[in-house]
């Protein structure tokens, strides 16, 4: 296929999978039983294997590749750095870095001063938890069950769901139930209800925990992994009335929802809100070179002014990060991808996935925006109860020998593929989607 290296030419699935399973250890996997899908190659929302089969991929891989794979200004920003400038260590200065670093905060938030470059969302998720405790002088950090904020010591404790059992080697974390109207915790019955009585759940648990022992609330603006859960009505303004209060600082997570994802910039851009900090990765570049970073309000920047932050990474600001970083803005800015996301979720995802819902009574909730959107599969649609790993397994199964990559979590569907996607591939998965849910039903 087109694409492949002279390294790749002539190889096949088989050696592509045997040459992993004798040396790649996997993440979030027993190794014995794995049979890794091969990719090859890829071009905007399609990529195929070495052995010519083709996909239509509504994974974005992880959540990541908002651009599409392989665009053409992408990878020749790239080369150009390669030419210029390979790698550099953070404490010196460098134009593309702080190019980088300029176009994010154009897009943000006014108030939003600078940009502590990463190298992805869990460590960015960790540098803003360490200057909400510096900048604040306390310790816990409060953060929802239904949640992901990375694989490193605070970032993994900070999350909510099962990856966090097994790795709680960081103090001071305290998680609560944020609002899912559908799985309501709260009882509640209107979108209303559930954000006043998420907020009143929040409030007893600062008031409990003592309000001044607490630096940060650390919340995915619109949790990804977790079931691609919209706040309703009123409860991101809530929860940042509440740190007003108490004087804690808000950071708002959208390393998954951030750069076009929701058909926004940032996803805290539908809302009435303002964080003290914004973490970020995977969208901001679409993961061709490695790369997050937290956006400082200036406040907290000028914290640092006379006082040492004391965090630093070898890669901070790689200058081939940078240089994607700056192309990927830009491209977003020509080719307006952000408005894409927006009138492909609002024209084509939105009425189609709930035309679907109407043919197959196992879809109990649609929910999302832009190109983020889930399916929520029940067995029965006035219990909920959740279909089973089973089920799903024959559901992934199917989407894959139909063509197309899916996203699977639990019991749901995430329908979440590149901002770049066109209506015609939008129709073609949605077509996929309904032989697969109807063929995993027979």
């Amino acid at each position: 296929m087109a694409g492949q290296t002279l390294l790749e030419q002539n190889i096949s699935n088989a050696d592509a999978v045997a040459l992993d399973r004798a040396y790649v250890f996997h993440s979030w996997s027993a190794q014995k039983a794995l049979n890794p899908l091969v990719i090859a190659g890829g071009s905007g929302s399609t990529i195929w294997d070495h052995d010519g089969n083709t996909y239509l991929d509504f994974s974005s891989q992880l959540v990541n590749t908002n651009i599409g794979h392989q665009h053409p200004a992408m990878i020749e920003a790239i080369k150009q750095q390669v030419d210029s400038l390979a790698t550099l260590a953070p404490a010196h200065a460098s134009h593309i870095r702080g190019l980088a670093a300029q176009r994010i905060l154009e897009h943000a938030p006014e108030g939003m001063a600078k940009v502590f470059f990463t190298n992805g969302g869990a460590d960015a998720n960790e540098n803003a938890i360490r200057m909400a405790r510096l900048h604040t002088g306390r310790d816990k950090v409060i953060s929802r069950y239904r949640s992901y904020h990375g694989n490193t010591g605070a970032a993994i404790a900070a999350t909510g769901d099962w990856r966090r059992i097994p790795n709680e080697y960081s103090r001071a974390h305290v998680h609560v139930f944020g609002p899912y109207l559908y799985r309501s915790e709260f009882w509640a019955e209107t979108p209303e209800q559930e954000a006043e009585r998420s907020l009143t759940h929040l409030r007893r648990v600062i008031e409990l925990e003592g309000p001044q022992s607490i630096a940060a609330v650390l919340l995915e603006t619109i949790p990804g992994t977790a079931g691609i859960l919209l706040p309703p009505p009123g409860y991101l303004e809530g929860v940042r009335a509440l740190c007003d209060q108490h004087g804690i600082m808000l950071i708002l997570d959208e390393v998954m929802c951030g750069f076009g994802r929701t058909g926004d910039w940032f996803a805290l851009d539908a809302y009435n809100v303002k964080p003290d900090l914004i973490t970020f990765a995977k969208g901001v570049n679409s993961g061709y070179v490695p790369v997050g970073g937290v956006i400082i309000s200036e406040e907290i920047a000028a914290t640092f002014d006379e006082q040492v932050f004391p965090g630093g990474l070898t890669y901070s600001g790689h200058p081939l990060a940078a240089a994607s970083i700056v192309a990927s803005i830009d491209a977003f800015e020509a080719e307006d991808i952000v408005g894409n996301a927006a009138r492909i979720g609002r024209d084509h995802l939105e009425p189609g996935l709930n035309k679907l819902a109407e043919r197959h009574d196992v879809i109990g909730e649609v929910r999302g925006r832009g190109v983020f959107w889930a399916m929520e599969l029940v067995e029965d649609r006035a219990t909920r109860t959740p279909v089973t790993p089973a089920f799903m397994g024959r559901v992934k199964s199917e989407l894959l020998g139909r063509g197309l990559l899916p996203f699977i979590a639990d019991n749901r569907i995430h329908v979440v593929p590149p901002a770049v996607v066109t209506p015609q591939e939008v129709a073609k998965a949605l077509a996929i989607y309904d032989e697969a849910l109807t063929a995993a039903r027979g």
